[in-house]
């Protein structure tokens, strides 16, 4: 199973619309996006019409989130973070910074993934493979990044999104 990893879009619409597009062409089976979606009007870009309604999307919050009440308007799936859940016969533990996850919620997960720093991290520690796709928005550090994870080898691929 392939899903597609986005974080730190911060509203920036052409990058996450470019993203979405990319991972439906990959024919991912699920798209994760790790907070900091920040608007509605951005969130709008993982629901349908614009995901296809077949690709489930699980979203946590951001700390740039700030309004909720919209957000969950157009997205009723995303949470306050840690989000646990099963995809592909991996268990995937996702929050939007590493920093707020307590170690009894990363036990026994396969995939953590985070974002917040805007940073990539893409590495194995104890045959759990930690990831942060970087940022899709851009902003900080002018790259347009997220990751391609195929959970059955458990290895991630962060992709370059041109905007």
């Amino acid at each position: 199973m392939r899903i597609g990893v986005i974080s730190d879009s911060h509203d920036n619409l052409p990058a996450l619309r470019r993203a979405v597009a990319h991972f439906v062409r990959l024919e991912v089976e699920a798209l994760l996006h790790a907070g900091d979606l920040v608007a509605p009007f951005a969130a709008k870009l993982l629901a349908p019409p614009e995901a296809p309604q077949t690709l489930p999307v699980h979203v946590c919050y951001g700390n740039n989130d700030g309004e909720k009440k919209g957000l969950k308007q157009v997205l009723p799936q995303i949470v306050d973070g840690p989000l646990r859940l099963s995809l592909g016969g991996r268990t995937i533990v996702m929050h939007h910074f590493i920093d707020w996850l307590k170690p009894k919620e990363i036990a026994g997960a396969d995939l953590v993934i985070t974002g917040h720093t805007h940073e990539i991290v893409n590495e194995k520690k104890g045959g759990t493979l930690y990831l942060n796709p970087g940022e899709c928005g851009g902003w900080l550090t002018g790259q347009h990044t997220a990751a391609l994870v195929d959970l059955e080898k458990l290895e991630a691929q962060i992709i370059q999104i041109t905007v």
